[in-house]
């Protein structure tokens, strides 16, 4: 693989200069103040400050791609997004649900083949396709809200709103390339936006479901 590569998915870039995302590169400052945010209020909670560590390499990640726009980039942006899911999910499934470290670790890389299987699911739908990747997560957290809602019922609204919120951003993310000839500058940068509002808020249900029953383990 050319880890060079020239990509150009985004309706902001007319060409493959440096600054030619301006808008779709500044906004990923909103991942590193809802980090800033988030770490400040975390503070005694381990899982939920690792967490704003990846939420700031997500924005970091995510300008290096809407500046540089190169496969090594494309790399950088989506790493900490995958770290984030799974590092949240680990949390959830330990301190929420409260299962046994087994059964959390294995609930966590249990979401590689559940993406995996819905992903072709999603690639198949006309305006989900380029963003089929990404769908599959929404789903896995309204599941846990449903399952979530007797038991922890403000965890499991918690999770709802987050859920609704990337669905939200999702569709401002995909109507990016279909709505370009009407809006030149794209709807990508009210992913970043939203996207750095919820993963922030999601740090902060687990946050507060800490806060309201501390579990045994760490």
């Amino acid at each position: 693989m050319d880890w060079q590569t020239r990509i150009d998915g985004y309706c902001e870039r007319l060409d493959p200069t440096y600054w030619a995302e301006p808008v779709n590169a500044v906004t990923n400052a909103a991942f590193l103040v809802a980090a800033a945010v988030m770490w400040r209020r975390s503070a005694g909670l381990p899982l939920a400050r690792l967490l704003c560590v990846i939420l700031g390499a997500i924005g970091i990640g995510s300008y290096l791609f809407h500046t540089h726009a190169t496969a090594w980039a494309a790399m950088a942006d989506t790493t900490p997004i995958g770290l984030f899911i799974l590092t949240y999910l680990f949390a959830t499934n330990l301190h929420v649900c409260r299962w046994p470290l087994w059964a959390a670790v294995l609930g966590t890389f249990a979401f590689i083949p559940f993406a995996a299987a819905l992903t072709p699911l999603f690639d198949r739908l006309p305006f989900f396709t380029i963003s089929a990747f990404y769908w599959p997560v929404p789903l896995l957290i309204a599941g846990y809200a449903v399952a979530l809602r007797r038991r922890q019922p403000a965890t499991g609204r918690g999770l709802a709103l987050g859920a609704a919120i990337l669905v939200v951003s999702l569709t401002f993310r995909s109507l990016d390339e279909p709505l370009c000839a009407a809006l030149p500058l794209g709807t990508h940068f009210l992913w970043h936006i939203l996207n750095a509002v919820m993963l922030g808020w999601m740090i902060e249900v687990y946050r507060r479901h800490r806060l309201a029953a501390p579990p045994a383990r760490v």
